[in-house]
């Protein structure tokens, strides 16, 4: 499919103390930009790993440390980065066991990512997480039945004549009907995957129609 109109998936990056009460600010921005993107699905896990960056950094450099979240694309993999300006205290997978309170918050990283790892710079590291997606490429969309199948339709209906009503079935008026919601569930969709706002999409389709429906009355 042609994606000259995906949505640019464009990194951001967000400075903030390291305090425990930014935790879940930082989580539901980053669960909107995932939405934004049509990565909803990485949620989950992308807002485990970033509590547990930036917890590291609260537990072992310490509150109120400058820190700054930076999140992108990597090649098609989620890359999020947090930066703090000490350059000693470096996260470590540890073996814990199993009913240990602590030493398991980058194990659970590590479970929950693809890769992940720590760049030191002269004034601050970088501690990353990289999660796989689905992604064909990084500003295209993702592999996924209900965006692939709303796009063949999108190129169908730039390519066929629209079916007469006079040519239809009972029986083929029922199977119809339901293709035609199956095809606006999956353009909703479509229309999520490419980081569209669905619901508003859906009401301004729903207030066209209407008013086109009022007007052959």
């Amino acid at each position: 499919m042609d994606c000259g109109a995906c949505t640019p998936r464009r990194p951001w990056d967000l400075s903030f103390s390291a305090e425990p009460a930014e935790v879940a600010v930082l989580r539901r921005l980053l669960r909107t930009h995932l939405g934004l993107w049509g990565l909803a699905e990485l949620t989950e896990s992308a807002q485990l790993c970033l509590s547990e960056l930036v917890s590291n950094v609260i537990t072992h450099v310490g509150p109120g440390t400058p820190t700054t979240l930076a999140v992108s694309i990597s090649g098609t993999r989620l890359r999020i980065e947090v930066h703090d300006p000490d350059t000693r205290a470096l996260p470590r997978l540890i073996e814990s066991a199993g009913d240990a309170e602590v030493g398991r918050g980058m194990a659970l990283v590590s479970a929950m990512s693809e890769r992940w790892g720590v760049q030191l710079l002269p004034d601050r590291k970088i501690t990353w997480v990289e999660l796989a997606t689905t992604l064909a490429a990084s500003n295209g969309h993702v592999d996924n039945v209900h965006v692939s199948r709303a796009g063949a339709v999108l190129g169908f209906y730039n390519t066929q004549q629209p079916l007469r009503q006079s040519s239809l079935s009972r029986l083929c008026e029922t199977r119809a009907e339901i293709a035609a919601v199956e095809a606006i569930s999956d353009l909703l969709h479509w229309l999520r995957a490419h980081g569209r706002d669905a619901d508003e999409a859906l009401d301004r389709a729903l207030m066209r129609f209407e008013a086109e429906t009022r007007r052959t009355f």
